[in-house]
């Protein structure tokens, strides 16, 4: 169960048991117009992409009583403008290292501006960022180099499947065995179709490098599900082509192993925290 408390952040380490760790994750936004996820274990506290505006994203955290001083670092998964206008605002003021790989950053050289301390990663091999054990893996998007991250952390790992057009025996494989799940629900496909997009967007949107569908978030949760699963948020929702009510009716009927919460993301107001221990 999600459990509503307030935040505090834990600044000696060194006085911290193994079990007194909390991860905690809120949704800060997600949709085409901005995404970012906080996440933190009560000690050290990342940001997974930051696709609002500096300002926007310190309110949104204000509003859940997270500050950003408190975070650590900031990482990327592709160079689209939703998951990077706030990158290099946040990271000059706040001085945080950013990890992003090296052809992303080319990619995004123009939009992120001077970053503070670029810290690279290569798809397909682990870092740690403190406790934090972060394993990049590729997903199939129109973007230079693009990835999904799970993010593991005292015996608890997370995943998180967002902006792929289809998932692959390796999304698969990596997002075995989390307790939460962040996976992309972007359109119900009829909706698409017969909605106002143009015919080459509607094809770029249902293609192989675009944005999974609700029926294919439902079976890609159908592939992964297990007894250990406890939460699942449904994200980058497409505010067009899809509802957060039709979402879940999709999703929730490949929920059949397990009995996690199930919740929708939306764009334009942060998650609740949802703590796992």
């Amino acid at each position: 169960m999600a459990e509503q408390r307030t935040h505090t952040r834990l600044k000696d380490k060194g006085s911290l048991q193994h079990d007194d760790f909390i991860l905690s994750v809120c949704v800060l936004a997600s949709g085409s117009k901005g995404n970012a996820i906080y996440i933190s274990n009560g000690s050290t506290a990342i940001l997974l992409d930051a696709g609002l505006s500096g300002i926007e994203i310190q309110r949104r955290m204000a509003a859940r009583g997270l500050n950003p001083k408190d975070l650590d670092a900031i990482l990327v998964t592709h160079e689209h403008n939703d998951h990077i206008k706030g990158v290099g605002v946040l990271s000059r003021r706040f001085k945080l290292p950013v990890y992003i790989s090296r052809k992303t950053e080319e990619a995004a050289a123009a939009q992120l501006g001077t970053i503070e301390r670029p810290r690279y990663f290569e798809c397909g091999q682990s870092f740690a960022i403190d406790a934090f054990t972060l394993h990049p893996f590729p997903i199939s998007h129109d973007a230079e180099d693009p990835v999904g991250f799970t993010v593991g952390c005292n015996g608890l790992k997370i995943g998180i499947a967002t902006d792929l057009g289809m998932a692959t025996h390796v999304v698969k494989a990596h997002l075995q065995n989390c307790a939460l799940l962040i996976l992309e629900s972007n359109h119900d496909p009829e909706m698409l179709e017969n909605g106002p997009y143009p015919w080459p967007l509607k094809q770029r949107v249902s293609g192989r490098t675009g944005h999974l569908s609700n029926d294919a978030s439902r079976e890609l949760l159908e592939a992964v599900q297990h007894d250990g699963l406890t939460h699942v948020i449904l994200a980058h929702l497409s505010e067009i082509n899809n509802t957060p009510q039709q979402a879940f009716r999709t999703v929730v009927q490949g929920i059949t192993r397990c009995n996690p919460q199930l919740m929708v993301a939306t764009q334009h107001e942060c998650s609740q925290i949802v703590y796992l221990k």
